[in-house]
């Protein structure tokens, strides 16, 4: 009994002790061809790979033949092909049917040849590329959303509909704009006329403002509206009675409008901006209806801002600055609707970090003259003068639209600061006894209140 224990477990020990051994060093011997031995092996798809077994086999098999296509070259090479993105297992025998080794087959799009043109048009950047199944996966971190845009084309090309993008844009990516509307208008007009009135026992005669207002001599008239200057003479010829009215006008304006209104925005976000109101304007509609639509004014501005490659900014921009306009109102049924003036542009740049662009100007010269004369009687010399009036108006207009666009990173609130932090409000002696309605500190809201805006401003003109 105890003999057939002993010869029992020796034979257990030994079957434990062998058959590992011989397993472990069959499964080591197996190793790709100048690549060492890999516990996987990577094959290309639609490339091949030999690999060579340090023991001779006898029989050789894969799971899935839809996925890799195994020949064998001798009792030691095998020839491996790569058909379609997979997992699979490639097994290998003795002659006596014994277990080898089992081998782990991962067939995958071939990426080779994507990575080195990738290293070649974008050097620099710092992208990794992976195969999913017969995908091609991006990830990393690139400067620009238009490199990454480019790694993107370029893998289209090797896994057209199968590339997915784990990419992320490094570097700023708000972009703040500036945009500043600069206006002068000038507008000069200048009229002199002359009128004449005769009048005697059985005869009058009158031109001009005389005539229009029916006025006879002896009766005063009235100049025209829009004189600033009348002077009347009178005197008598004989029993005629004479009289000249002078009427002079000379009228000179100018108008300064500046507006900046500043932006951010995500690089690939749009942005709108409006300072100003809405005005109401009445809409007519089907059976008499009459519906109320809102025409917004004021400074408006939106912008598509895109950081191409470094500092290198793509804009999308269209900006206006509106007012209303009751000279050019329009009456309908009673109801006065106004107009309104704009300065409109819309346009697309590129420009760096801080640099500046003018993107619209406007330089607009109008010139009207007018004369008028009763027939013959004005083409008198010296005296045709007083059967004339002449008038002229001139209007010059300049606006230039100038952007600046800024990279810009959020910052702590404390280092912002508005124009309201340096009001403060008055004290009971500045109110009561200066008269002072606030009390302004130092700072930029202060230094532009202080700006002195006499002088010329515009065009001049003689």
């Amino acid at each position: 009994m105890a003999f057939r224990t002993i010869v029992a477990a020796a034979l257990t020990g030994f079957a434990l002790i062998c058959t590992p051994v011989a397993d472990t060093a069959w499964a080591q011997g197996l190793r790709v061809v100048n690549s060492g031995t890999p516990t996987q092996l990577d094959v290309p798809m639609n490339r091949a790979v030999v690999v060579e077994s340090d023991v001779p086999f006898a029989e050789l098999s894969i799971a899935n033949p839809s996925i890799a296509d195994i020949s064998s070259l001798s009792d030691r090479t095998i020839y491996v092909l790569g058909k379609s993105p997979g997992l699979t297992t490639l097994t290998l025998l003795d002659a006596t049917g014994r277990l080898i080794t089992n081998v782990e087959v991962r067939v995958a799009a071939d990426v080779s040849e994507f990575k080195e043109r990738l290293r070649q048009i974008l050097p620099n950047e710092r992208i990794e590329v992976r195969t999913a199944n017969d995908g091609i996966v991006l990830s990393g971190t690139v400067s620009s959303a238009a490199r990454l845009q480019r790694a993107m084309d370029l893998a289209e090309r090797y896994a057209p509909e199968r590339v997915s993008n784990l990419m992320s844009v490094g570097g700023v990516q708000q972009v703040m704009l500036k945009v500043r509307f600069a206006e002068m208008q000038r507008a000069v007009s200048k009229s002199l006329s002359a009128s004449v009135a005769l009048g005697g026992t059985n005869f009058s005669a009158a031109t001009g403002t005389w005539l229009q207002n029916g006025n006879s001599l002896g009766n005063p008239v009235t100049p025209k509206g829009d004189s600033l200057g009348a002077i009347l003479f009178g005197f008598d010829i004989g029993a005629t009675q004479v009289g000249l009215l002078l009427e002079a006008l000379e009228q000179k304006g100018m108008v300064r409008m500046l507006a900046e209104p500043n932006l951010s925005a995500l690089s690939g976000q749009e942005a709108k901006f409006l300072a100003g109101g809405e005005y109401p304007v009445p809409v007519a509609q089907e059976d008499g209806l009459i519906t109320v639509e809102f025409k917004p004014f004021g400074i408006e501005m939106s912008f598509i801002p895109r950081v191409v490659d470094g500092d290198l900014i793509n804009l999308e921009l269209k900006t206006s600055v509106s007012a209303i306009d009751p000279s050019n109102s329009l009456v309908l049924n009673g109801l006065t609707i106004s107009a309104f003036t704009r300065r409109e542009t819309s346009t697309t740049v590129e420009l760096r970090d801080g640099e500046s662009f003018a993107i619209a100007g406007l330089i607009q010269d109008d010139f009207l003259d007018n004369s008028a004369q009763v027939p013959w009687l004005g083409d008198v010399p010296i005296l045709g003068a007083l059967f004339r009036s002449a008038d002229y108006q001139r209007n010059q207009t300049e606006l230039v639209v100038i952007i600046s666009a800024h990279l810009v990173t959020p910052t702590r609130g404390e280092a912002l600061s508005l124009p309201t932090d340096r009001v403060k409000p008055p004290s009971e002696n500045d109110l009561f006894l200066f008269g002072r309605v606030a009390r302004t500190q130092s700072g930029p809201a202060s230094e532009v209140a202080r700006q002195d805006f006499s002088g010329s401003y515009g065009y001049v003109m003689d």
